[in-house]
């Protein structure tokens, strides 16, 4: 006879419950609709960022587009062949002057003579071969420099791309971190409500005590909750960024550390920004492209030779006999050259735009060039500021710890206050943020160091 599961022994019960516990245990975490979470380190954050951002995807998109630009570019230096048909319903025929006293016409007045059928039909073949047009070459130079100039741009989005990816991976770490901090906070908090409950019912301590406790742990849970909240925004911006689904659960794995970059390495990619920039090296390639712009509208003072041909088939007839139609071709080659004489000034005046669009990019090529230098060296400056309070915080942290123990010892002997114990809770609470704080700005600072340099990693 089975036994009813309520008529269990506590002993057995607690064995039911840490089997279905050890059970649980075992097998992997998954979330609410039957999926595993998605493991996210840094590289494998990184790796997915360049298969599946927008931003990417676009700048790739170009890249096909700049492609097709060269196609048509080269399609100026092939022969164009055109083939028309055309059917023309005659309302009233054509008609033909004949002056007087002519042979055909003996009266003396002028007559005419109808020609033409009420159906005519007419099919022509035309070809076309540049032989010379400056601005063909040109502009098949210009669609290759455009192709280098959009790999430049995926280039500039991937590693823009590769930044954002960091600087909201380390954002999900840092709430992390305050998360873990405030439920510290919390925990010291509530545990110091127990123990003044605790020697309140024994008449140790006073109800102002008791009181001041339980309105110090309702103003703790709020910092608590908002620190959880933010930690779903860090998650959810991440995966805005590497286009995940925001249903998808992610498990993000990591630290808060930094390692130091070495001054030679500094020195060295501080003095190879310029070249190896990917911005600095993107507005290299317009200022190319709006100077071989001022060639492309120069050559409208340009002559142009072109061979044409043309083969015609014609008929007229009434009858919509098709096959007893009587159809007439010709066929014709000849050489058209084009010298352009007087435009009304408008090939100048489009040429100086050109230049002065080219001189333009020139200066804002120096600007970005001194814009990267002062932004390098304003990086290089909160890297170090940020190792500073790093410094400072840990020795703080290891203090504020201990602080924390011996208040809590002493007010459990009777000894300490209250507030001593409140202040050192929430002084090791401020020092882990600020400790938490200061290696996110110096992970955030070296990423975007990295970025104006053009050497990720």
């Amino acid at each position: 006879m089975h036994a009813h599961p309520s008529t269990l022994t506590g002993t057995a019960a607690r064995s039911v419950v840490l089997l279905i516990l050890a059970v649980a245990a075992a097998l992997p975490a998954r979330t609410q609709t039957g999926t595993a979470p998605m493991v996210l380190t840094l590289d494998r954050a990184l790796e997915i960022a360049a298969k599946q951002n927008r931003d990417i995807q676009v700048a790739d998109q170009d890249r096909a587009k700049a492609d097709a630009q060269i196609t048509e570019a080269r399609s100026g230096a092939f022969p164009q062949l055109n083939v028309s048909g055309v059917y023309t319903r005659n309302i009233k025929n054509a008609v033909m002057f004949v002056p007087p006293n002519s042979l055909i016409n003996p009266t003396d007045k002028t007559m005419t003579i109808e020609f033409g059928s009420t159906n005519a039909y007419a099919a022509t073949a035309t070809l076309n071969q540049p032989l010379f047009n400056f601005r063909v070459g040109t502009a098949l130079d210009i669609a290759t420099t455009y192709a280098d100039y959009a790999d430049r741009a995926y280039q500039v989005t991937e590693e823009n791309v590769a930044l954002q990816t960091k600087k909201a991976f380390y954002t999900v770490l840092l709430a992390r971190e305050l998360v873990r901090a405030n439920r510290e906070g919390l925990e010291v908090v509530r545990a110091n409500l127990e123990n003044l409950r605790a020697q309140y019912r024994q008449g140790t301590a006073a109800e102002f005590d008791l009181l001041r406790a339980e309105v110090q742990v309702a103003n703790t849970e709020p910092l608590s909750i908002a620190a959880e909240n933010a930690l779903l925004l860090a998650k959810n911006n991440l995966k805005n960024v590497l286009a995940l689904p925001l249903d998808q659960e992610i498990d993000v794995q990591g630290e808060l550390a930094y390692q130091e970059l070495e001054q030679r390495v500094l020195e060295d990619r501080r003095r190879e920004a310029i070249a190896t920039n990917a911005s600095i090296a993107q507005l290299a390639l317009q200022e190319s492209l709006l100077e071989q712009n001022i060639s492309v509208e120069r050559a409208a003072h340009y002559p142009t030779l072109d061979l044409t041909g043309a083969y015609m088939w014609q008929s007229q007839d009434n009858s919509f006999i098709f096959k007893d139609y009587l159809w007439a071709n010709s066929f014709n080659v000849g050489l058209k050259l084009s010298i352009p004489i007087f435009d009304g000034f408008r090939a100048s005046a489009r040429t100086e735009q050109a230049m002065v669009d080219h001189q333009k990019i020139v200066t804002l090529r120096q600007k970005a060039e001194e814009g990267l230098r002062l932004q390098i060296q304003s990086l290089e400056l909160r890297m170090a500021e940020a190792r500073k309070r790093i410094d400072g915080q840990v020795r703080s942290l290891s203090q504020a710890q201990k602080a924390v123990r011996i208040a809590q010892t002493r007010f459990s002997s009777g000894v300490g206050t209250q507030l001593e114990l409140m202040d050192t809770q929430v002084a090791m609470t401020r020092t882990q943020t600020n400790y938490a704080q200061g290696i996110y700005d110096y992970l955030v600072a070296q990423a975007e160091w990295e970025n104006a340099v053009g050497r990720q990693r």
